[in-house]
């Protein structure tokens, strides 16, 4: 689907579903990521992240068109457009728009091995356990200010 196919039909579902017409621009954005579109205060414009249409289909795609459009009449006619006002709440559910977008399937998010680090004051035995390093010529231990050294390092992966 290209930017032209998608602005016909952002304009049909606008005159279908709400009975208004939309009068800006639809275009699909690479740079979205987290988010399935994006409406535009300021330009009026509508941008979509493609990689909902590709990974989930069209109906996926729709639902995010129908919700944008309610950001857009809404701010168009001065009602609530934010996600928390009530007038955009019942225009959701008024024309079967979804809230969210659901979660792309590729968007696992990659875990780094979690560390741990333990450090043992060499006066009063006290342990620590940090996940950052500690600078032991800087910092001593709290309890009786002795000399901090790093035990061991514990890596998850």
């Amino acid at each position: 689907m290209k930017d032209e196919e998608l602005q016909t039909l952002i304009e049909t579902i606008s005159a279908k579903e709400f009975g208004k017409p939309f009068r800006h621009k639809a275009f699909f954005n690479p740079r979205l990521r987290t988010t399935g579109g994006r409406y535009m205060l300021r330009s009026h414009n509508i941008e979509i992240n493609k990689k909902y249409f590709e990974q989930l289909g069209e109906d996926e795609l729709i639902g995010i068109i129908k919700h944008e459009l309610c950001h857009y009449h809404l701010h168009l006619e001065g009602k609530g457009y934010k996600h928390r006002d009530r007038d955009f709440r019942e225009l959701l559910s008024k024309v079967g728009a979804p809230r969210f977008c659901s979660n792309l399937p590729e968007e696992k998010k990659q875990l780094k091995p979690k560390r741990l680090l333990v450090y043992q004051c060499t006066s009063c035995g006290l342990v620590y356990h940090r996940k950052r390093i500690i600078n032991t010529v800087r910092y001593v231990c709290g309890k009786c200010q002795g000399r901090l050294e790093l035990i061991k390092e514990l890596t998850n992966n």
